[in-house]
């Protein structure tokens, strides 16, 4: 099959920006839905992920099956979202060798490298040397170094995903993952009730044989801290979907990297991802993380449709791969979830244009265009202050309306004096139009200049 670049990644080359990702990011207090890097400024969240963004693999994709699986085009990754103007992505991690789903039942899937050496002696079950899980592949740890440093260097934050739970639950990957004893030379196995699941190992336990794949699990995860610990484009992630008996053990992890980062020069943001199948939004509420990704929630939060601004009181990552998979999201579903106050992170399949997939890249550059130009650290929800009732706002001195259908609409500006300069985005064409100034002080109209969906900007150029 031709190489992964070749088929999703025809985009035009482009210089690295020259503005890198600064940070540490923190959690704003003054504004706890967003993001601020060392200096106080706001940071807004917005990208498209794609599961090969660390390790190669050949998941979902037509006649993988073949070992080696193909190389993924990381450069090609990387411009192809600094063209869309996105900034943040998961890193994604695999931790077996080898699987099939229901999605491939008829071929095999596999992945490299991963991060313990395959030494021997003996073999594993899909035909290489086992691993031994006291000792680092650093190449492993290169890589993930080197691809978090490239991502900065170019203006992108990226989430390293430290634990993958979706393959254990709905595939049969746990025939070749490394912590099933066939597959390592220390005899651990974290199955253990033997029935051949292993949701053990995303749970607490007290027995000596789950203590002990806990400490190699750590052992793991300060690798992984003191790769990139002086990195400022850096968050974590527990884990993709695990089992929603991972609570405890999540909870555990995220205390664990808190105070493992406690004594190290930079302390990163910890973030808690929905658990697939059974979890609840309230789960991530109740965690010690700093940021957390929903599902759809119930009919008040409904994070696909009409996404609730006051449910969550973390930073909130609303990800189309809790909500839909890697099925659903547009343009549309931006810009409700931005003038909610949620960043958004788009699953990607990196389908050349012109695809479906169009509108929500297209979506996720400009809400960053506007985050940055705006004051967004005094930017709050406002349904309000807007008939459309998707507004974000710093009262009496700006205003960043979504309209998602054409027509007239008013913006209450009665607490607002003065003037304020205005201008439309067409979010179809991306193109920006300059509209007259407006008074404040009363209820004003609005009406959208172009069919389709739109964007209205107002800021405050002088007060009375």
């Amino acid at each position: 099959m031709p190489p992964i670049r070749l088929l999703l990644l025809a985009v035009i080359a482009i210089p690295a920006s020259s503005q890198t990702a600064t940070g540490p990011l923190r959690v704003l207090a003054s504004n706890p839905r967003w993001f601020a890097d060392a200096s106080g400024k706001a940071v807004y969240l917005s990208g498209s992920h794609i599961w090969q963004s660390l390790q190669d693999n050949g998941l979902l994709l037509k006649g993988a099956s073949a070992n080696p699986p193909p190389v993924f085009d990381y450069d090609g990754y990387l411009a192809f979202l600094q063209r869309h103007n996105h900034n943040f992505f998961r890193l994604w991690r695999w931790e077996t060798t080898r699987w099939s789903d229901r999605f491939s039942a008829e071929r095999v899937n596999y992945c490299r490298p991963h991060p313990w050496v395959r030494s021997g002696p003996g073999m594993a079950t899909d035909g290489e040397p086992k691993f031994d899980l006291t000792r680092f592949n650093q190449d492993y740890f290169d890589r993930l170094r080197a691809r978090v440093k490239a991502a900065g260097d170019r203006g992108i934050y990226t989430a390293i995903m430290l634990f993958e739970g979706w393959e254990i639950q709905f595939t049969n990957a746990w025939d070749a993952h490394p912590f099933h004893a066939p597959n390592n030379v220390n005899n651990v196995e974290a199955d253990l009730n033997g029935d051949g699941r292993a949701l053990e190992y995303n749970s607490l336990s007290d027995t000596p044989a789950a203590k002990r794949v806990l400490d190699l699990q750590k052992a793991y995860v300060r690798k992984v801290i003191d790769t990139v610990n002086d990195l400022d484009n850096v968050l974590y992630e527990i884990a993709n979907e695990t089992h929603a008996a991972s609570t405890a053990w999540q909870y555990h992890m995220i205390g664990y990297i808190k105070g493992y980062q406690s004594a190290k020069p930079k302390q990163h943001p910890v973030g808690m991802t929905f658990q697939y199948q059974g979890g609840t939004n309230k789960t991530l509420e109740d965690s010690p993380a700093d940021w957390i990704s929903p599902n759809p929630g119930d009919a008040k939060q409904n994070y696909r449709e009409d996404p609730c601004s006051n449910c969550l009181t973390k930073v909130v990552v609303s990800d189309t791969d809790h909500l839909w998979g890697h099925t659903g999201g547009d343009a549309i579903w931006v810009w409700k979830s931005f003038t909610r106050g949620l960043n958004v992170l788009f699953m990607e399949e990196l389908l050349p244009s012109p695809t479906w997939q169009d509108s929500a890249r297209r979506a996720m550059g400009q809400v960053r265009r506007y985050a940055q130009k705006m004051n967004l650290a005094a930017m709050k929800p406002e349904e309000g202050l807007a008939a459309t009732r998707y507004c974000l706002a710093e009262r009496g001195r700006e205003y960043l309306v979504f309209q998602h259908n054409k027509g007239e609409f008013t913006v209450n500006l009665t607490g607002a004096s003065g003037t304020f300069q205005a201008e439309w985005l067409d979010i179809h064409t991306d193109k920006v139009i300059p509209a007259s100034p407006v008074t404040g002080g009363a209820n004003r109209t609005f009406t959208t200049p172009f069919p389709g969906p739109a964007a209205l900007h107002l800021r405050r150029i002088n007060a009375q």
